[in-house]
């Protein structure tokens, strides 16, 4: 089986990852729980902010309000998807002795986030009515 859907039979199993490694300090699994728990609050944020723009500016032309909420729902699928695989990969990891997985989904969060700011601010300052 490859790798990547190893990973994802993990999601949806995660007691099978006590079969790898050794147990690491409890302490570090909370962590990583809290770190898993921080992005499913960005991802249910990012939804709520795709469902405002939506549903509180229907001043704006149809298709930049769907766009902006498009993007901000988008990110915050993504987030939430990528938070269960980062909290499997980080286990394993820990539990294999292994160095932290890296990412650059930060990274590409950042900067959805950041377009859309920067949008929404263009929007606040100009207007963009649609007709």
């Amino acid at each position: 089986m490859n790798k990547i859907a190893q990973g994802v039979r993990l999601w949806f199993a995660p007691q099978r990852i006590r079969d790898e490694g050794d147990t690491p300090d409890y302490r570090f699994s909370l962590a990583n729980e809290r770190t898993f728990l921080a992005w499913i609050r960005t991802a249910l944020a990012l939804i709520g902010g795709g469902f405002a723009v939506d549903q509180f500016l229907p001043e704006l032309a149809w298709g930049v309000r769907a766009g902006l909420a498009l993007g901000l729902l988008a990110a915050g699928v993504l987030c939430a998807l990528r938070a269960v695989n980062h909290w499997v990969r980080c286990e394993r990891a820990m539990r294999r002795g292994e160095d932290l997985p890296v990412s650059r989904f930060p990274t590409l969060l950042g900067i959805v986030v950041g377009v859309v700011a920067v949008a929404m601010v263009v929007v606040v300052l100009f207007g963009w009515e649609g007709r």
